[in-house]
């Protein structure tokens, strides 16, 4: 960053970080209240701004607790066209209840969890047990900072790449409060860590971190599936990206908080890439699909492919304006989150993520 950069910013994010703390204290001290609920509620979030990886985690969680808890999962909902509470349901749209919700209703429909979204978080958790009296976990996703819920479990997302510890207020950095709030946290999840991480750099990235005793940290990252089709009822042949050739050609098109890690997994592979980068949770235009398209019919490759997130699938879609020729040959890779044990050497490297947040969940309920 210049320095003229930094002597326009840094003022700027003293003052930020002053509103913030105020905000914080109040919540602290009660002047702010926070609601609780019986229900168990786990917040998923993070400090800084950008893609921390928190809807594969959010999935992550739902998949791991509805194998035994009725469980509900709400968002606010971001760059929807509605306002309000709306439970989602097989007429929603990714205009109705937001890309990222929409994503998680169509992965779990069938599962018998409760999706909705609304921007007040107490309004609706409270719609939300009026509808199934029955739920015993609710997940709130993006949840760390709306304060006005009290969270039985928090669970704080930073990127081993880009930790709150190398960063900074906003606007100057990243972070949407100080580094401190990590101490609300219970749990602790560095994301999309690379492969090879010595134990040393385990040891440093905890250090720095400065957790107490009572908080858990522990390293996840991201696996690729196979490619699946955008649009299943078009497609003629899905290929396995391993499988392609240095002859054929990639369009990768992505819009999400971080996108360096999917092109870095798209770029691994043999063939040849072109990529097209939007903004996060981007609203594909007429003109973004025209552009597509164009790139899409001057690759010269054996065989082309535009290959995109799960996240842009759904707003891909839905969009009226991709041309039924271009169909067949629109992709996603599919993420799930890996957990990493920090010493592949040892047999056990001590609870499992699963087990400390169902120990969590149950033992705080118990002191309520």
């Amino acid at each position: 960053m210049s320095t003229l950069k930094s002597i326009l910013l840094k003022p700027a994010s003293i003052i930020y970080g002053a509103v913030v703390w105020c905000r914080n204290k109040m919540f602290d001290t009660g002047i702010l209240r926070e609601h609780t609920f019986d229900v168990a509620t786990i917040a998923v979030g993070n400090l800084a701004v950008g893609g921390t990886g928190k809807t594969p985690h959010t999935e992550y969680i739902l998949n791991m607790l509805s194998r035994s808890r009725r469980v509900g999962v709400l968002s606010r909902g971001y760059k929807r066209s509605t306002s309000g509470f709306v439970h989602a349901n097989d007429h929603s749209t990714p205009n109705d209840i937001g890309d990222e919700s929409y994503q998680i209703y169509r992965k779990f429909r069938g599962r018998n969890i409760m999706v909705a979204v609304c921007e007040n978080r107490v309004t609706g958790i409270q719609k939300m047990l009026e509808i199934d009296p029955q739920l015993e976990v609710i997940v709130l996703d993006d949840a760390f900072q709306h304060r006005h819920v009290k969270p039985r479990v928090s669970i704080l997302l930073t990127e081993y790449e880009s930790p709150i510890f190398k960063d900074h207020l906003l606007p100057y950095g990243r972070l949407r409060e100080s580094a401190s709030g990590i101490s609300r946290a219970d749990i602790v999840i560095a994301t999309k860590c690379p492969g090879n991480i010595k134990p040393i750099e385990y040891t440093l990235f905890q250090e720095n971190l400065a957790l107490i005793p009572a908080q858990r940290l522990f390293f996840s990252r991201f696996a690729y599936e196979r490619l699946r089709p955008v649009f299943p009822e078009n497609a003629r042949v899905v290929p396995n990206i391993a499988d392609l050739q240095a002859q054929d050609r990639i369009l990768a098109v992505c819009g999400i908080g971080n996108p360096r890690p999917f092109m870095r997994y798209i770029k691994s592979f043999a063939p040849k890439v072109k990529v097209n980068i939007f903004p996060d949770h981007h609203a594909y235009s007429r003109s973004d699909i025209k552009l597509l398209t164009e790139r899409f019919n001057s690759l010269t490759g054996k065989n082309n492919y535009i290959i995109t997130t799960e996240k842009d699938a759904v707003r891909l879609m839905n969009n009226p304006y991709v041309p039924h020729e271009l169909k067949p040959y629109i992709m996603y890779a599919p993420v799930r989150v890996e957990f990493i044990n920090r010493d592949p050497s040892r047999q056990s490297a001590g609870p499992s993520f699963e087990d400390v947040l169902l120990r969590l969940i149950d033992s705080k309920s118990l002191i309520r």
